[in-house]
């Protein structure tokens, strides 16, 4: 665990005992920023096989007081460029009465530290939906600068059990 000079956020990698409350924080997350109901069934395993499995990436957790305030996922891609890996930014939320107060600040600090202390990443990326001025803002101060590239992406009708999303939200 990791304290914030300055502060009382301390950051740490999430283990099994943040299960749901992960699964609650992005539960929201999809809600407020696309109006998605996720399905439960299909997060939680998918949280799980995160907080267990190596390969996937790692969550972290953001704490005031003991309490988890936030979070964010670290997946990985592999740059044959670079031959390191890129650490991607995912699954961003701090609860609502949290934010302002330097807990993303502290998540991504943590995971720069952690990145460069290994010594195989060569960077960290996310992407940010391009009318969110405020994380584009936030996310500038952290030295992080927009690139020339655009995604794009083909997105696959699953079936609903299958999806993570509810059956109306597979329809759209």
């Amino acid at each position: 665990m990791t304290s914030v000079p300055g502060s009382d956020i301390q950051v740490r990698r999430a283990s099994l005992e943040h299960l749901d409350t992960i699964v609650d924080f992005n539960a929201a997350m999809a809600k407020e920023t696309e109006g998605k109901q996720l399905n439960v069934h299909l997060l939680r395993p998918g949280v799980q096989a995160v907080l267990t499995r190596n390969d996937l990436g790692f969550y972290l957790i953001a704490e005031r007081l003991g309490r988890p305030i936030g979070q964010l996922l670290i997946t990985y891609e592999w740059s044959d460029w670079r031959n390191a890996y890129f650490w991607w930014i995912q699954s961003v939320y701090v609860s609502p009465e949290n934010r302002r107060m330097g807990a993303y600040k502290a998540l991504h600090i943590y995971a720069a530290v952690e990145a460069r202390r290994l010594g195989n990443v060569c960077g960290l990326r996310l992407y940010v939906d391009k009318d969110n001025t405020i994380a584009q803002g936030v996310y500038q101060g952290l030295r992080m600068k927009q690139t020339h590239y655009d995604m794009y992406e083909v997105e696959f009708k699953l079936d609903p059990e299958r999806s993570g999303l509810e059956e109306n939200d597979a329809a759209r």
